[in-house]
Formats: structure tokens, C-alpha cells, sequence
């Protein structure tokens, strides 16, 4: 894509740009910023939409007994096992099973903790899900 052929649709960005990669008059890459895509404003909606979805699945999981609230956590912030292990100094293996919600309710405190620190909760957060999506409406 040219200098001048940068997407400068209004998009979600709120008013902010972003640095794109475009060939200028020399044939050369240059950083160039844009105001979005139309395009791109619909992947990234339907991205978002779907990653809300499988949050959701997760957190009724959850509340059924079926996973623990470790898993949900991890999937709310985007994490994978691999990482969330790396950053709570945890076996991958032994982390696999804290997402059985048995397991992970004879936790000890000092892992319970682990965890909490390195998905930014406190360990009352940590063992808790929403109980309401965070699309529903409280009828009260």
C-alpha cells in the first residue's frame, strides 16, 4: 500500500491514529498514521463479540460446578495455561488440574496467592465469577 492509499476511515480508535507501514514515493517502507478501517472496525467487532461469547460459556462453566474460577480468570485477560504457569511460577501439569473446580478448592493459601498476584486479584476475587454476564441487566 502507498503513502497516499492509507485507510483514514473513522473508526472505533475514538479520534486516536495508529502507525501503519506504507511504500512512499521512493519505494521505501515509512510509518504513516490512520485513522482506521471499516474493514478492519468489522473484524475486530466480531473478533471482540466472539471473545465475549466464549467468556461467557466459560463463566456458566464455572458457576456449574464444571470448571474452576482460575480458568475463567485466565480467559478473561487473555492468558493461556503456558503463561499464566510462566507468571505464577506454577507447573503447566499442575496448573491443568487447579482448573478442576474440586481441585482448586483444596488450594492452600500460599498458591491461591500465586495466582491472585499474577492475574492482578485479590484471592476473595480470584475464587469468585460474575454471577451476571456483563450484558445482562439487574432487574431490581
Amino acid at each position: 500500500m502507498k503513502v497516499n492509499e492509507v485507510p483514514q476511515d473513522i473508526t472505533y480508535y475514538e479520534g486516536e491514529k495508529r502507525a501503519c507501514y506504507a511504500l512512499n514515493e521512493q519505494g521505501k517502507y515509512v510509518i504513516v498514521t490512520s485513522a482506521g478501517w471499516s474493514a478492519e472496525e468489522v473484524v475486530n467487532g466480531m473478533a471482540v463479540a466472539e471473545l465475549a461469547a466464549h467468556l461467557e460459556k466459560t463463566r456458566k462453566e464455572v458457576l456449574a460446578g464444571l470448571k474452576s474460577p482460575l480458568y475463567y480468570h485466565m480467559e478473561q485477560r487473555q492468558m493461556t495455561p503456558a503463561i499464566l504457569a510462566k507468571t505464577a511460577g506454577i507447573c503447566r501439569l499442575r496448573l491443568r488440574r487447579h482448573f478442576k473446580a474440586p481441585v482448586f478448592a483444596r488450594l492452600s493459601a500460599a498458591v491461591l496467592e500465586r495466582y491472585a498476584r499474577a492475574l492482578a486479584l485479590t484471592i476473595d476475587e480470584l475464587k469468585k465469577v460474575p454471577e451476571k454476564s456483563s450484558g445482562e441487566k439487574d432487574t431490581k
